[in-house]
């Protein structure tokens, strides 16, 4: 009689490598793609999740919110939700589905079952030690432990210790899942032997009289023998220990060095790509030239600050004159980002909106409140969280009636 295959789950190893995930959604991961293989996918409620799992409520929904959204480092959400409603309006259960890997894409078998009798922790480093196995890497107590990284407490994130990774192994190879040769490898690395069910299975009596009851008499053992030593080691009187002398070799051991743990693969991003509303396309069109070594991260940042001025009121042709008399009036911009974003695109002058660097934007006539102010003062407040500009404010252009130094000078109108 042929023995059915248990069943397993292929986990991407970003999964179980990247310190995004908690232990937890790992635990999630396996048993939603395991109920997932069927053609409807996943249907479970989150309280049939809870029970197979042996979690908290809060606990699966935190996972599943960890699986949902996108990872920061990659933008690549592993789990997507669909909610799913009665003809007759009432809600049920969500379909779920998780994300299929790329065939270039590294992975880990996890056996679906492992999740249901495993803690989050040791279900992670039982999936850090097949992948080792998997990939031929003899993998340290040090890599284990920054694989599965401390979850809570003042250590959060930082990596486990050696000591509490080979207790969590100690524990796996306890209940069966793995088998761990101490000292056995390469520079005496542990070496284990993965296994996709428990190895050895819980030991039960017959009846209530012990481990012999088929006798009856209980116990087959009613004396323990007194020697356990070996038999070269007895003298008269009795026996002793010994330590027996280790043979060490001493020349040169020629072991290759194992390749490392391969890290979680980072993606490119191939979304679409980054676009400009016509009207700020417009406004911004005399610093187009400065946009070629700019990020995307910038230039919509960029974008964001002249949409907010044009939505509270401001003339497109201000700001366009605005960028185009400081781009002129500038010698030289070390720092495209920062200069459009600190000096270029911020309003200088008072609280008063019509004023634009000391002169009213419409009439062109010089600011009463900014003429009023002490030489001291700085030239108007500043928006909180926008640096200071990095370059002095464009010139005023000024005319005078005569020669006569007793004239004050009188501003000329000038697009700013």
């Amino acid at each position: 009689m042929s023995r059915t295959r248990p069943q397993r789950v292929r986990v991407p190893w970003r999964v179980v490598a990247s310190s995004h995930y908690s232990d937890a959604a790992l635990a999630v991961y396996v048993k939603v793609a395991a109920l997932g293989a069927r053609p409807e996918g996943c249907t479970a409620s989150v309280e049939y999740l809870v029970g197979l799992l042996g979690m908290s409520r809060s606990g699966v929904e935190r996972a599943l919110t960890q699986l949902m959204r996108p990872a920061p480092d990659d933008d690549v959400a592993e789990l997507t939700s669909y909610r799913r409603t009665h003809p007759g309006g009432m809600g049920t259960t969500a379909v779920r589905r998780v994300r299929k890997p790329s065939a270039t894409e590294a992975f880990v078998w996890v056996p679906s079952a492992a999740a249901e009798s495993l803690s989050p922790r040791q279900l992670r480093a039982y999936a850090a030690v097949a992948y080792a196995v998997a990939t031929g890497h003899q993998v340290t107590l040090a890599e284990l432990g920054q694989v599965l990284r401390s979850r809570s407490g003042k250590r959060a994130g930082q990596p486990l210790d050696p000591r509490t990774v080979r207790r969590t192994l100690r524990s796996l190879a306890d209940l069966g899942w793995i088998a761990m040769d101490a000292r056995a490898g390469y520079r005496g690395r542990h070496t284990y032997t993965v296994y996709e069910e428990p190895a050895q299975l819980s030991l039960t009596a017959d009846t209530h009289d012990g481990s012999g009851a088929d006798l009856g008499d209980g116990s087959l053992a009613t004396k323990e023998a007194p020697r356990t030593d070996s038999p070269d080691d007895e003298r008269a009187g009795g026996s002793i220990r010994r330590r027996r002398d280790q043979v060490v070799a001493r020349g040169p051991v020629e072991n290759p060095a194992p390749a490392p743990l391969r890290a979680a693969p980072k993606r490119p991003y191939t979304g679409p790509g980054l676009t400009l509303a016509p009207r700020i396309w417009q406004v911004l069109e005399p610093v187009h030239v400065l946009f070629g070594g700019l990020s995307p991260y910038v230039v919509r940042k960029l974008a964001r600050e002249v949409g907010h001025q044009l939505d509270r009121g401001v003339e497109p042709e201000r700001l366009r004159s605005r960028l185009e008399f400081r781009f002129a009036c500038t010698d030289e911009i070390r720092d495209p980002g920062r200069w459009l974003l600190g000096a270029a695109v911020i309003r200088r002058g008072c609280g008063l909106d019509a004023c634009e660097s000391g002169v009213i934007w419409r009439t062109g006539e010089r600011c009463q409140v900014c003429a009023a102010r002490p030489p001291g003062r700085p030239p108007g407040p500043r928006r909180p969280g926008n640096p200071a500009p990095a370059y002095p404010g464009p010139p005023r252009q000024r005319a005078t009636c005569c020669p006569c130094p007793d004239c004050s000078p009188a501003p000329s109108r000038s697009p700013r």
